[in-house]
């Protein structure tokens, strides 16, 4: 189906669910073991998202900032404790696209440094793969295999295809109806605490800002411009928007987030896939 210069097909549709094996564990961790609001974490995903196709135009969705999920989740922040260390991180990143800093820091990064970068992103993450693995190692083989046989497959791409076979693994024991619950809610409204905002940062803040400037600011908008020119995207523009939406996304709900490149998609139209069109029920407190 085509709107104008957006195409939506199953390409879309899996370039949507491309980089959902990094999400979806985060997102898990951060509503069953922290406890906030499916609704407020989804629904803000979702709109933000759209926000960031229909102003971009290029695959640019929203990933969980790695650094405060991963430490949120070992030490089970409160929901109050992930809405201020976005807050702040949101305040950060505005300061520094007005201050210019981002521009010279630009400057002064060489290609090498941003694709090592990548590289051991790539490399953590396909290790973390590994190990969630665990003794199902027959399946995760046949889950690479999917992907790698169909990444170029135009009628069941790889990502779509991985999808199904998780949604199969689960319906054929006969649990599908018990794990498929819907339901209509809204995002709450959360105020971050200023008191938790300091140990917040020392906990994971200060040390997520040198990643997010590296990997989802100066990396993402390298790979944009070498891939998709047409749709090349400033560095201090990108880290405002990223501000903007840290600010918004705590006072309803939303965790700490930025913008990165995803495995597949066209000029937008993955991302805008990606929205939620339900808010799940809540399962864990929230402030």
């Amino acid at each position: 189906m085509r709107i104008r210069e957006f195409e939506f097909n199953r390409r879309e549709l899996a370039g949507s669910m491309g980089d959902f094996g990094t999400l979806l564990p985060l997102a898990i961790g951060y509503i069953a073991i922290c406890g906030l609001n499916p609704a407020g974490f989804l629904v803000m995903m979702g709109v933000t998202n759209i926000a960031l196709g229909l102003t971009y135009r290029v695959p640019m969705p929203l990933q969980p900032m790695k650094v405060i999920a991963v430490v949120a989740i070992a030490q089970g922040w409160p929901p109050p404790m992930i809405y201020s260390s976005g807050l702040a991180l949101g305040l950060i990143w505005i300061l520094l696209a007005f201050s210019g800093l981002v521009g010279r820091l630009v400057r002064w990064t060489p290609k090498s440094v941003v694709r090592g970068i990548q590289l051991a992103l790539g490399i953590t993450l396909g290790w973390a793969g590994l190990r969630m693995i665990g003794s199902w190692w027959l399946l995760g083989l046949a889950s690479l295999a999917i992907a790698l046989l169909l990444r170029e497959n135009r009628h069941l791409p790889g990502a779509l295809a991985l999808m199904l076979l998780g949604l199969g693994i689960v319906a054929y024991p006969g649990q599908l109806n018990e794990a498929l619950r819907f339901g209509l809610s809204l995002p709450p409204l959360t105020l971050p605490h200023l008191g938790l905002v300091w140990p917040a940062m020392a906990a994971a803040g200060l040390a997520q800002i040198p990643l997010t400037l590296t990997n989802a600011v100066i990396a993402t908008t390298a790979l944009i411009g070498e891939y998709l020119p047409q749709g090349a995207v400033g560095e201090r523009k990108l880290l405002l928007n990223m501000g903007i939406m840290n600010l918004i996304a705590p006072l309803f709900g939303g965790m700490p987030r930025h913008a990165h490149v995803p495995w597949g998609g066209g000029i937008g139209r993955a991302v805008r896939l990606r929205c939620p069109h339900r808010g799940s029920e809540h399962h864990g407190g929230d402030d």
